[in-house]
C-alpha cells in the first residue's frame, strides 16, 4: 500500500480526491491538512510516502510546503494538484522538488498514475502542464518567487518571533543554539525583505501563524 496524505484547503476537493485514492485498493490515505503548514507538520508526524498537494493554501502554499517538505524529508514525494497549468508555475514546483504535476480538472485515473510514478521517484506531468512547461513565454507570468520560499525550520522560526520570544526562548523551544537562531532570523529577513522584527512579526501575523484566541 502507498501511504498517503493529501494538503487542499477546500473540504470537498479533499474529500473527492480521498474517495478517489482509496478506490484503488493499492493506496492508503493516513492524513489531511487544510494549508501548507500544516501539511509540513502532517508530513513530519506520519511521513507519508506521498503528499498530494494544492499550491493555493493559506499560511504558506504549496510550493513553499513542497520546498520546506523536501528539504526535511527528502524520501517524501510530492505531487502537485493544481488549477493553474503556466509554465513558469509548473517549473517552480518541480524546482521545488515536486515529483509530479495535475491538473485539478484531471482528478480521475490522472492522479493515480501520478501518486504511483511518484512512489516509485518518476516524474509525471499532466499533458496540459507538460505542453505549458515548454512555453518559454509564459515565464513572467509566475506568480510565485524561489527566492522566498521558506524551510521548514525558518516557518517554525518565523511563527515563534511572531509570538514575541526572544533567540534564547526560540533556541531552547527549538532545542537549538542562540547562533543559529541568529542565522534563521537573518535567512528570513532576507528572502522576505524584512528590515526588522516587527516586519517578521507582521509577516507571521499575515501568514496566519500566530494563535491570536491564545
Amino acid at each position: 500500500m502507498i501511504r498517503v496524505a493529501i494538503a487542499d484547503d477546500h473540504h470537498l476537493v479533499r474529500e473527492g480526491i480521498r474517495a478517489l485514492l482509496e478506490r484503488a485498493g493499492d493506496i492508503e490515505v493516513v492524513g489531511e491538512a487544510v494549508d501548507g503548514f500544516e501539511a509540513v507538520k502532517l508530513a513530519r508526524e506520519l511521513s507519508p510516502e506521498v503528499i498530494v498537494m494544492d499550491i493555493t493554501m493559506p499560511r504558506c502554499n504549496g510550493i513553499e510546503a513542497t520546498q520546506a517538505i523536501r528539504d526535511a524529508m527528502p524520501d517524501i514525494e510530492i505531487v502537485i494538484l493544481s488549477m493553474h497549468a503556466e509554465s513558469a508555475l509548473v517549473r517552480r514546483a518541480m524546482q521545488a522538488g515536486a515529483k509530479g504535476y495535475v491538473l485539478k480538472g484531471s482528478v480521475t485515473e490522472e492522479l493515480l498514475l501520478a501518486v504511483r510514478a511518484a512512489r516509485r521517484g518518476a516524474t509525471y506531468l499532466s499533458p496540459i502542464a507538460s505542453d505549458s512547461i515548454l512555453d518559454v513565454a509564459s515565464e513572467e507570468t509566475a506568480t510565485l518567487d524561489k527566492e522566498h520560499m521558506l524551510t521548514a525550520r525558518e516557518l517554525e522560526v518565523l511563527q515563534l518571533i511572531g509570538d514575541g520570544l526572544t533567540n534564547r526562548a526560540i533556541g531552547s523551544t527549538l532545542s537549538i543554539s542562540v547562533k543559529t537562531v541568529e542565522r534563521h532570523r537573518t535567512n528570513l529577513m532576507a528572502k522576505l525583505d524584512a528590515h526588522s522584527i516587527v516586519e517578521l512579526m507582521r509577516e507571521a501575523f499575515r501568514r496566519g501563524l500566530l494563535d491570536i484566541d491564545g
